[in-house]
């Protein structure tokens, strides 16, 4: 319940999707919960708007509030093509030299038990980890068993529970600008706040998602699909041209 962020001014929950446009979703909801704090989105800073304590989620309830509000509030969720988010996650997280923690967190792992013979200085920094490894790392089944998968890769469904909780809107990435524009229009509160468009030119699509699942056999295509066929499934997306299963 974690993920399930409430907003009790305006009636929403909203559930949180790393690598989907949330941090956005975040500064949006922080504007509308603050009271008149904050009036742009786009002025509060990333990593304030993934501090923990500046959002109410739906675990900081009892279970007859929990329901009360799952009854009455609507309930919204972002979702992109499983694929496209796993390589978004991947170039975030692992090509980033800013991302130390993740680097020493599971670069250092993943370069231990994938990469053969590797140099002293890779399995101390973990900071050069290929897709290849990663999605390895994915499909392992030692990975799931010795912890939970982090946010940013774990399946939508197990995030966000949409067969217990019945969404009222599921948006999608292809659509944000006017599937968020949607949302706010049924929470009344477009006038209110703008949902902030993204410049961004080097955002993860289909053709740059192809160029890393190139690289990937097609054993290792077909065992990473099967990890997130739940969410292409639930979530009504086609299996990736660029696929090579047999």
């Amino acid at each position: 319940l974690k993920h399930l962020i409430v907003d009790d001014k305006h009636g929403l929950i909203y559930c949180y999707v790393p690598k989907v446009a949330c941090t956005n979703w975040k500064r949006v909801l922080m504007v509308l919960t603050s009271d008149g704090r904050y009036t742009d989105p786009l002025a509060i800073p990333a990593n304030e708007a993934h501090v923990s304590g500046n959002l109410r989620t739906l675990s900081e309830f009892s279970v007859s509030e929990i329901n009360q509000r799952l009854r009455s509030y609507l309930k919204f969720i972002f979702v992109r093509d499983p694929f496209e988010r796993i390589v978004s996650a991947y170039r975030n997280k692992f090509t980033r030299s800013y991302n130390t923690a993740f680097h020493k967190r599971y670069g250092t792992k993943i370069i231990r038990r994938y990469r053969t013979d590797p140099d002293p200085e890779a399995t101390e920094r973990g900071s050069d980890v290929s897709f290849r490894e990663f999605v390895q790392y994915l499909v392992d089944p030692r990975t799931q068993r010795e912890e939970a998968f982090n946010e940013h890769w774990e399946r939508v469904h197990s995030l966000c529970h949409p067969c217990q909780i019945h969404y009222d809107v599921v948006g999608k990435y292809e659509t944000l600008e006017a599937d968020a524009s949607a949302v706010l229009r049924l929470a009344t509160v477009e006038g209110t706040v703008q949902f902030p468009t993204s410049g961004k030119s080097t955002r993860t699509d289909g053709n740059m998602a192809a160029h890393f699942f190139k690289h990937i056999s097609p054993f290792y295509q077909k065992k990473l699909f099967n990890l997130y066929r739940m969410d292409f499934f639930l979530f009504n997306y086609s299996t990736p041209e660029y696929l090579r299963t047999r």
